[in-house]
């Protein structure tokens, strides 16, 4: 199915030149008589690398084909992450730069996405709940402004979180930006 370049709204997902691309910002300018120019930030899906593309009025994109499975995640060696489908109980594996496996436990269940058969990425929540494992001490009197630290999350991922959050705590962690968002009670 052809997309016309008005369709290129914030989310949607088209191919080019073979490869599955997400639109992640979309500017329209219309011309006088000429039509419209479409300015898009997009992000490649399968390398992660984020592009600014200008489309004319009259150009046409393929639509990418996109599909889901339920996965487990199993371990992450070196290089790769290793995954099973939850229903043919098949291994996949990605790249270590296709997903986002620091956030991610053994055993935790995670949609994986798919590109004309093949693995390209881990969907993941907008927000996980994860356990802080090491939160280092704040020194007191230091308020002059919002005072944060290091926590290292069961995960292995450390993120910048407010001076009150404790080792045990568990707080929410926005998966786009890969920062803190509230501790959870």
């Amino acid at each position: 199915m052809a997309l016309q370049i008005t369709d290129l709204k914030k989310g949607t997902v088209f191919s080019l030149q073979g490869e599955p691309f997400k639109v992640v910002e979309y500017r329209q300018k219309v011309m006088g008589r000429g039509g419209s120019i479409v300015n898009v930030k997009i992000k490649s899906l399968t390398s992660g690398k984020v592009l600014e593309k200008t489309f004319k009025g009259s150009e046409q994109l393929d639509s990418a084909d996109i599909t889901t499975r339920s996965v487990q995640y199993l371990y992450s060696d070196d290089q790769k992450s290793y995954f099973m489908d939850k229903d043919s109980f098949e291994q996949l594996e990605l790249t270590k730069e296709a997903q986002h496996t620091d956030f991610l436990k053994e055993g935790d269940d995670a949609q994986m996405q798919f590109f004309n058969g093949r693995p390209i990425g881990v969907e993941l929540p907008k927000n996980l709940p994860l356990k802080v494992i090491f939160a280092e001490n704040v020194v007191k009197g230091d308020t002059s402004s919002a005072v944060t630290k290091d926590a290292k999350l069961e995960t292995g991922l450390i993120v910048k979180v407010p001076a009150f959050v404790k080792t045990g705590d568990m707080v929410s962690v926005d998966t786009a930006t890969r920062t803190y968002r509230e501790r959870i009670k």
